[in-house]
């Protein structure tokens, strides 16, 4: 299936149905009138958060949507039917916007949430309405209400506990495909990652849910690259593990570069728990492991070491995420198992 976080769509409720006119024509009886009925209710427009979702790849195929109009009234005093209502099915985690892209209507975050997004128009008003002591027998009736419409955004935001951030070829996919059943593409060239992948990360009997989006390269903000349209995704996240390439020529100015472009995105991205950690460390001696490591204390940070491929290091950085995750749910143990660096 093919991922789409994104998506424009057009919307309308249906219009109402027009009112009968109507007069009682029965046998046997003396005195007639007018019996015409209402019209039905246009059908509503709703939008609901649903389970089994995790893309919205069926709005690229279809972008209208148009509820039903109500049944007309008819005569002996029928109502017509309420329009039939129209349901957008949507993943957890969508945002529903305005035509701008930019005011928020609604945020589907839990399976069952369901928004009345447009109401349908009333129906007419049939000629039995219309009858008054001075006027027995009107013959006119109401035609509907129209039904209202709009363009909206829909645009997903994975909902995940942890994210990965770095540069591309930083190892976030080979990292997320280590400790998890994901199978994010992984090759030797930037930007194998096209779009966010989740996993189900477990460490210690717990289990957490870990997000990794395409690599940012220095003005992704500004578009450069594929852009930080995927920083969206680990908005909703509580821990970052920043991934940092240890055999590129200058990790510190690796780091530099994303938390530059965290910052520029906003969105609480640069308040985050951040866990740094150096990647690839299988590739280096314990000599050049030190140096890394200085290098990127003076930009301000004490980063892990971890290999996915050999597995060190691995264990400790999901115990840190771990923890940090339970520490800003308020739920720290103190007898939870020390990390390796503690034991």
């Amino acid at each position: 299936m093919k991922f789409l976080d994104q998506a424009k769509v057009y919307v309308r409720s249906g219009d109402g149905g027009a009112g009968s006119v109507s007069f009682r024509r029965e046998k046997y009886i003396e005195y007639g009138g007018p019996d015409g009925g209402d019209g039905g209710r246009g059908g509503d427009v709703w939008v609901e958060c649903v389970e089994g979702l995790n893309t919205l790849i069926d709005y690229r195929y279809q972008q209208h949507f148009k509820a039903k109009t109500g049944g007309h009234g008819m005569g002996k005093n029928r109502t017509g039917a309420k329009g039939p209502d129209i349901i957008l099915k949507v993943p957890v985690g969508t945002e529903i916007l305005e035509e701008d892209n930019e005011t928020l209507i609604a945020d589907m975050t839990e399976v069952g949430q369901k928004l009345l997004l447009l109401r349908g128009g009333n129906g007419g008003f049939g000629n039995a309405h219309f009858k008054t002591s001075v006027n027995q027998a009107p013959r006119r009736a109401n035609s509907g209400l129209e039904g209202q419409d709009k363009w909206i955004w829909l645009r997903l935001k994975l909902i995940a506990d942890a994210g990965l951030v770095g540069l591309p070829n930083a190892g976030k996919s080979t990292f997320l495909a280590s400790v998890s059943q994901a199978k994010p593409k992984i090759a030797d060239y930037p930007f194998t990652t096209l779009h966010p992948n989740l996993g189900v990360v477990g460490v210690d009997g717990r289990e957490f849910v870990m997000v990794d989006i395409p690599g940012l390269i220095e003005g992704a903000h500004e578009g450069v690259g594929i852009g930080d349209r995927f920083l969206g995704h680990v908005e909703r996240t509580r821990v970052l593990l920043h991934l940092i390439d240890a055999t590129q020529d200058y990790p510190a100015d690796a780091y530099r570069v994303v938390r530059g472009e965290l910052e520029a995105y906003g969105q609480g991205l640069e308040d985050k728990v951040e866990i740094v950690a150096l990647s690839k460390i299988d590739a280096l001696d314990a000599e050049m492991r030190e140096l890394v490591r200085e290098d990127l204390a003076k930009a301000g940070t004490k980063p892990i070491m971890l290999s996915s491929a050999s597995g060190e290091g691995v264990t400790e950085a999901l115990r840190m995420i771990r923890r940090a995750i339970e520490t800003l749910d308020g739920q720290a143990e103190d007898d939870l198992p020390a990390s390796d660096e503690e034991s």
